[in-house]
């Protein structure tokens, strides 16, 4: 398994500098919903502290954690991809520091540096292969699990 990559320590300093020039210092108190699945995705976060659970529908009353994050991890990637809406929900499973980044705002600085801006589609591309592989992995263990207790 790969390990994982933590977008603010995987940028050259020079760009993680512009990138944090656009940061706004966020937080949220624990059980806080931070968005939710088919919302407009329209920013996203470095997590400096906490723990957010990523989560996704199943029924109208229960939801799934798909990943846990913690500090450094990105929050947030849909802001990247029409048609711009949340894929998962997230929830502060403790009290969460973040950095909040406005994605206009880093799309047009990712047109004014396409260098930084090629290096964080990157270096986000490589956190969503991540992210799939740990998915997968939980989804086999889930499948695998509950094809055992129906033997």
């Amino acid at each position: 398994m790969t390990k994982a990559i933590k977008l603010l320590t995987a940028l050259p300093s020079p760009q993680r500098q512009r990138l944090m020039a656009l940061a706004r210092e966020v937080s949220f108190p624990e059980d806080t919903r931070i968005f939710e699945a088919g919302g407009t995705a329209d920013r996203f976060w470095v997590i400096r502290s906490g723990a957010v659970s990523l989560d996704q529908r199943v029924t109208s009353i229960q939801r799934v954690t798909v990943a846990s994050l913690g500090s450094g991890d990105l929050l947030g990637w849909s802001w990247l991809f029409p048609p711009y809406q949340w894929d998962f929900g997230a929830e502060a499973f403790s009290p969460v520091r973040a950095y909040e980044f406005d994605a206009a705002a880093v799309l047009r600085l990712c047109e004014e540096d396409p260098g930084l801006g090629m290096s964080l589609v990157r270096h986000v591309a490589e956190i969503l292969a991540h992210r799939l592989e740990l998915t997968r992995g939980r989804l086999m263990e889930q499948y695998g699990h509950h094809r055992r207790n129906a033997l």
